[in-house]
């Protein structure tokens, strides 16, 4: 490929970066859009549909069922992967087609398909009701989004760019993985028995700052 070529490619890709970045900062001025709420919720008796069962189904099923297997699916195609998942944590899965109604029941639903006229309309169709919706890779039909997060232990880290740039915290989220100690798990649990035994106070606190210092000078280079 000549010089030229390839200068002239590269010119083409700024120019529809550019075009891209001025209408998604458009459409922020216009919506008066606001960052999402970091919240860890307990997902405890808490019941999830998640409608489809393609790579972008098994990807959100491989995050829930680290947190709940409380959840059922619908869908008229299930890959492999999503299958064996479904059936490695004794998951509900219904294989057909969305009905309208198939929310009536849930507290979280996850929309995790290709089709946006589906997304839009399960998310107005959970609009009046207490149901949260997820629609993937589309935040105008989200009440919340998922964070990329790094789980060791009883430590989870959630890593978000507010949906602009998934790549982005998939990457920072690889970046603490590998920093971030296997043994910090057996390290929380110490703490957390300590913290039942040791009465409260000054002396306590000093005392846990101590050992977490300690154990950061040790493991965090």
């Amino acid at each position: 490929m000549l010089v030229s070529d390839s200068l002239a490619k590269i010119d083409t890709y700024q120019s529809n970066y550019d075009r891209l970045l001025l209408n998604y900062e458009t459409q922020l001025t216009k919506r008066n859009v606001m960052s999402f709420f970091p919240m860890y919720m307990d997902m405890e008796n808490l019941k999830v549909l998640v409608v489809g069962g393609g790579y972008i189904a098994t990807e959100k099923l491989e995050k829930l069922v680290d947190f709940t297997k409380e959840i059922t699916v619908i869908a008229d195609k299930v890959s492999e992967e999503a299958n064996t998942l479904i059936k490695e944590h004794c998951l509900t899965l219904y294989q057909r087609l969305y009905s309208r109604g198939d929310i009536e029941g849930f507290d979280i639903v996850i929309v995790a398909t290709d089709t946006v006229d589906l997304h839009k309309a399960i998310y107005e169709e959970s609009r009046g009701s207490r149901i949260l919706v997820n629609s993937v890779d589309n935040t105008d039909y989200c009440d919340f989004i998922f964070p990329s997060y790094v789980q060791k232990g009883d430590l989870t880290i959630a890593f978000s760019t507010g949906g602009a740039s998934p790549a982005f915290a998939k990457q920072i989220r690889r970046h603490f993985e590998k920093i971030i100690p296997d043994s910090v798990g057996e390290f929380l649990q110490k703490m957390k028995a300590m913290r039942s035994e040791i009465p409260k106070g000054k002396e306590r606190m000093k005392y846990f700052d101590i050992l977490v210092e300690e154990y950061f000078k040790k493991y965090f280079k």
